[in-house]
């Protein structure tokens, strides 16, 4: 075997060994529905597939997923938004009977090393209120447009007087 050949395909399999891992998992309630925040750190620009699931009853109960098929009690209910490092499931009209363990499970095409997983342990009791911070992370576009626009409304109201 060539020698470049061969770094050439030990570099390969080292970048992918390490694409992406889940490094946080968190949940919270925004208003009736149930945000889970599946964070991570992304180093290849290849697609990322996704599953998030629950487990209860000793069973896994697929919620919303790019790797495999949801369950239809969860299809009108679900839904995912994808952010840079950052994947977010939406479970709406939550209740006591959607708690259990939930797992975010990641994977990036063309990698070799197993899925990144994390879970978390959901009861409704014990879920805080989504934070007004991290609601600005889903959508900072909005957020941008009005800070950048507070000087022309201070012209505005100095002008007016």
């Amino acid at each position: 075997m060539n020698p470049t050949v061969g770094i050439a395909v030990i570099l390969t399999v080292l970048q992918a060994a390490h694409c992406q891992m889940v490094k946080d998992l968190s949940a919270c309630l925004l208003g009736q529905s149930l945000r889970v925040d599946c964070r991570y750190e992304n180093k290849t620009s290849n697609p990322l597939t996704y599953e998030f699931s629950i487990t209860k009853d000793n069973r896994k109960h697929v919620i919303h997923s790019t790797m495999s098929v949801s369950e239809n009690i969860y299809r009108s209910r679900a839904n995912v938004t994808m952010h840079k490092n950052l994947v977010c499931l939406y479970l709406q009209s939550f209740t006591t009977s959607d708690e259990g363990v939930y797992m975010c499970e990641l994977k990036a095409a063309s990698d070799y090393t197993s899925n990144q997983k994390k879970n978390i342990t959901v009861i409704k009791d014990k879920l805080e209120k989504c934070a007004g911070f991290s609601l600005l992370i889903q959508n900072t576009s909005w957020l941008l447009l009005l800070l950048l626009s507070l000087p022309l409304l201070q012209a505005v109201d100095f002008v007016s007087l």
